[in-house]
């Protein structure tokens, strides 16, 4: 089973900085010719030293940058629609509460929080503003500075979840119907028993998938999650989503607990811990992904 971070050796961790400051030096290469031992150094988790650098070269977010300079500025200072901004401001001290950067009301995480939301509804004002995509901007402003931050949410609501944020939310309503689908295989009792108690995957799944788990997991465990969606995409969400519900519903005797709609719910929003630990997760994630 994988150590978790703060439990890596020294000289291990070290050994693992040196690996992923080679592959920055030749990020190309390593992307077209030795792509499964970048997914298999994400599976590991990233150096915390080194985990900003490593989501934008990733999410290719850093070369959006490049290309458009001054681009952030210049949505910044145009004035947005109030429509947004006051949706935006209301959600700002939602998100964190309890992290240093976002607990002041106008502190500096929570201005910088609005100045990446407001500039995404300039940038998208087709999408302009979904509030589950303040907590994902506040998860990337904690490892980045706001124009960084900006771009990687960027290519999150555009390259990886596309549709996802958009009014409607068919996207998700999508994917809740092929998560569905999914499940009937990965775990056949709790698919029975969902379908039983007519609970539809979007009363579930929805902030699950939205937030990337920002708001479900424990911060170890969305860290390593985090680093895999980055580099593999939108199945880790799939992939997550399965394991927690094989692991909650599953078994005859965990169904026992919750024979009604109202308890099967109530068991989805209080997950057990055992199955959102960093190292168990990201273990049994491994294991669906090394399966056809």
């Amino acid at each position: 089973m994988e150590l978790t971070e703060h439990s890596i050796p020294v000289d291990v961790a070290r050994q693992r900085e040196l690996k992923w400051l080679e592959m920055f030096s030749n990020w190309d290469k390593w992307l077209s010719r030795r792509f499964q031992k970048v997914k298999l150094r994400c599976r590991k988790g990233i150096p915390s030293s080194l985990r900003a650098k490593a989501w934008q070269y990733l999410s290719n977010s850093k070369e959006l940058l490049e290309q458009n300079p001054g681009k952030f500025e210049e949505l910044e200072r145009a004035p947005g629609d109030p429509k947004w901004l006051d949706v935006i401001e209301k959600d700002l001290h939602r998100q964190f509460p309890f992290h240093e950067m976002f607990a002041a009301r106008g502190g500096h995480g929570q201005q910088d929080l609005y100045r990446i939301l407001k500039a995404y509804t300039i940038y998208r004002p087709d999408e302009g503003y979904c509030q589950a995509q303040a907590p994902v901007a506040a998860v990337l402003l904690m490892h980045m500075p706001a124009e960084q931050a900006f771009w990687c949410l960027v290519q999150i609501c555009d390259k990886y979840l596309p549709g996802y944020y958009s009014a409607g939310l068919e996207a998700i309503q999508l994917d809740g119907e092929i998560f569905f689908a999914l499940l009937r295989r990965a775990s056949p009792l709790a698919h029975r028993h969902l379908r039983r108690q007519r609970i539809d995957p979007v009363l579930y799944m929805t902030e699950w998938f939205m937030c990337i788990f920002a708001r479900t997991l424990p911060w170890a465990s969305v860290l390593r999650v985090w680093d895999m969606f980055f580099c593999e995409g939108v199945k880790i969400i799939f992939r997550v989503a399965l394991v927690l519900l094989r692991h909650t519903l599953g078994t005859v005797e965990k169904l026992r607990s919750c024979q009604g709609m109202y308890e099967t719910m109530e068991q989805l929003r209080n997950l057990p811990q055992q199955c959102m630990q960093e190292d168990f997760l990201v273990h049994e994630v491994g294991l669906g992904l090394s399966t056809p």
